[in-house]
């Protein structure tokens, strides 16, 4: 089954182990292939926009699954859930469904319960700001 994919001027993506640019103007792609890693450049993170634990989950499953010798990224992948789990316990549901899909070799699936985990941490860390800002200020004696 073919993949049609349509392309903002400049707008970048991974297809297997290749990065696309498009042009100056909208393109319009049709990729037909089986299980070849795609990647549209707003679904992609790199080491310097991976600044929270579960973006870097997000970043080893994308290694994992664009890269062809992903076993590799499996141990840096581990030790960041690991870290996870000891400090957000609730977050378990996710981390599970990330594993299964990544144990059934489904590294795309893999990738959007990660995006997953990523808006997990996001709503977490605004509930702690918002709990910070309701705290009243008291002065030092």
């Amino acid at each position: 089954m073919a993949l049609k994919v349509e392309l903002k001027p400049h707008e970048r993506i991974i297809i297997g182990s290749c990065v696309i640019t498009n042009t100056d103007q909208r393109a319009r792609l049709l990729i037909d292939g089986e299980n070849i890693p795609i990647l549209r450049e707003k679904d992609i993170l790199t080491p310097e926009t991976a600044d929270t634990p579960a973006k870097l989950v997000y970043l080893a499953v994308q290694l994992m699954y664009i890269s062809p010798g992903a076993d590799a990224d499996h141990g840096t992948y581990f030790n960041l859930l690991r870290d996870i789990i000891t400090t957000v316990p609730s977050a378990w549901p996710i981390i599970e469904a990330i594993n299964g899909h990544i144990l059934n070799g489904d590294l795309y699936q893999a990738l959007k319960e990660a995006k997953k985990l990523v808006a997990f941490e996001k709503q977490l860390l605004q509930q702690a700001e918002a709990e910070q800002s309701d705290k009243p200020v008291s002065s030092a004696a």
